[in-house]
């Protein structure tokens, strides 16, 4: 099957450039026209899937070159209309004339994409590796290069049948990847069942993982559920010891009893358990069993934090507004130029999370169109807790001298760890003379002794 055929018209060079990039990268194929003369010659030799035009354009504008189509009785695909001065009439007019779709500019890039596919499925032509087939919403978003590595990441793994670790810190999105491969995979049409391991108490765990059997019938535990589909256990780092037991047990023998019962089960579903960054620490600690892991991390895909693919987060917002407008009725508005700026520089210390909790309070609260720098400091403007790692903190939030001293604090207080409490080594490394350096550690409370005891 042949890729979706997409005609962007735009007399705009740079636009036309992005728009052919990003189908470009989702697998459409893509022809381009400057101007309605250029659209006409390329929908007369060529057959086209869905076609994107642009309303204001210097010879023949976008409505009138629709008008042309609908009368001639040329409109044999979707049209969806793009334009920076978008107006109810034009709106409605477009619509009259067969438009599939109306998108303003700036162009969100999520929205974009959503309404493509709209598009192609209302017409059936979802052709070739389009993402017809996978809801938008389960693709996680990030044109960065940190996000297209593991988004191609995941799209191998999906492949594959065996277990996957995904590590990351909470509000990461590992949920989001983990259903991203269950939808990409051969089981995509099979069971896919989460559970949350904080849920599962020392009393419940086996009837809820294994399920039961009696005299008047059989409950199934969550593996049986998952059927040929997915397994996910959500934070494994929170299953209790006899869970952890349990588990491991199921995936060393590939079966299973429920409680009560005598004939085994097999094991179907594919198992993906999530788990927080420092899950080393824990096994350390003992707390997490390393044999248990060993079995679930024969794939591994660690998602980063927000801070550190800083460059998707306009997109991000972009993408979280239209989905709140699309999904909840609310009203649109966009993030200024400098709401965006001031967010970039912000650590999310609660990741998309609390991106996605930010854009939908904003929806709610505000009523201008745009989202203003005033509007997002108040919502992210409080002291950040020295206890918090330094890339945690927000100091663009604090005055000059108190950001000061809260980096040169946590700087000084991870170099004197490094240094064994050492603060003739620290004086060296950090190329302080020592009685100055005692002062300063002084001053910011830095407790030297302390940290020399521990």
């Amino acid at each position: 099957m042949t890729d979706s055929q997409v005609l962007v018209v735009d007399d705009e060079e740079d636009i036309r450039a992005l728009i052919s990039e990003i189908l470009g990268e989702e697998g459409y194929g893509v022809t381009v026209a400057a101007n309605a003369q250029e659209a006409r010659d390329a929908k007369s030799s060529s057959r086209f899937d869905l076609v994107l035009l642009d309303i204001w354009m210097p010879d023949t504008d976008g409505i009138t070159l629709l008008r042309e189509w609908s009368d001639a009785d040329e409109l044999n695909c979707p049209v969806v209309v793009m334009s920076g001065h978008g107006t109810v009439d034009t709106a409605v007019e477009a619509t009259r004339l067969g438009a599939y779709d109306f998108v303003e500019k700036p162009l969100s890039l999520a929205k974009l994409l959503r309404t493509v596919e709209g598009a192609l499925r209302s017409s059936g032509s979802t052709g070739g590796k389009a993402r017809g087939t996978l809801p938008a919403l389960l693709t996680p978003v990030g044109r960065s290069e940190r996000m297209q590595r593991l988004r191609e990441k995941a799209q191998q793994y999906a492949r594959h049948d065996a277990s996957v670790l995904l590590s990351g810190e909470p509000g990461t999105g590992r949920g989001a990847f983990a259903r991203y491969m269950h939808a990409l995979s051969r089981r995509a049409d099979e069971p896919l069942i989460s559970v949350t391991a904080a849920s599962l108490t020392a009393s419940n765990v086996e009837e809820q993982l294994l399920g039961s059997e009696d005299d008047d019938g059989i409950n199934a535990g969550a593996f049986e559920r998952a059927g040929q589909g997915t397994l996910i256990i959500d934070e494994l780092g929170d299953l209790n010891e006899t869970g952890q037991k349990i588990l491991l047990g199921v995936l060393e023998d590939g079966k299973f009893l429920r409680v009560g019962g005598k004939t085994p089960v097999r094991l179907d579903a594919r198992v993906i358990a999530t788990v927080a960054a420092d899950f080393e620490a824990r096994v350390a600690a003992g707390s997490l069993r390393r044999d248990l892991l060993s079995h679930l991390q024969i794939l591994t895909l660690n998602v980063p934090p927000l801070r550190e693919y800083a460059e998707d987060v306009p997109e991000l917002l972009s993408y979280y507004v239209d989905k709140f407008v699309d999904a909840d009725g609310l009203a649109f508005r966009r993030f200024s130029v400098a709401a965006q700026n001031r967010l970039r520089n912000y650590p999310w210390p609660d990741n998309v999370r609390e991106l996605k909790n930010l854009v939908r309070r904003l929806l709610l609260t505000g009523r201008e169109d745009d989202i203003s720098l005033a509007e997002v400091e108040a919502e992210i403007n409080e002291s950040p807790s020295s206890d918090e790692p330094l890339v945690k903190q927000d100091l663009l939030a604090l005055p000059l001298r108190e950001a000061r001293e809260q980096f040169e604090r946590a700087y000084l207080q991870q170099q004197l760890v490094l240094c064994d409490g050492k603060v003739g080594q620290l004086a060296k490394r950090v190329g302080m003379e020592r009685t100055h350096l005692y002062r300063k550690l002084r001053s910011l409370g830095v407790d030297f002794k302390s940290i020399g005891d521990d």
